[in-house]
């Protein structure tokens, strides 16, 4: 497993064809195992460009931080 942080913001379609954000947050046990807590907001959005510009707004999400499935 790698130790480096997953992105902490997760831009994934759901089956419906809309786009939700999961918010991810990685810690490291005494060993350096990294523990990885997600919670998947509640809002849809049309487009991955749309649930970006809302987790900058938000949640101050900046550039490098994004990851998508």
């Amino acid at each position: 497993m790698s130790r480096t942080p997953v992105a902490p913001f997760l831009i994934a379609k759901d089956a419906q064809g809309q786009f939700r954000i999961t918010i991810r947050d990685t810690r490291f046990n005494s060993q350096g195992y990294p523990l990885v807590t997600s919670s998947l907001q509640p809002e849809t959005f049309k487009s991955a460009m749309a649930a970006r510009a809302h987790a900058k707004q938000e949640f101050g999400a900046e550039a490098g931080q994004f990851a998508s499935k």
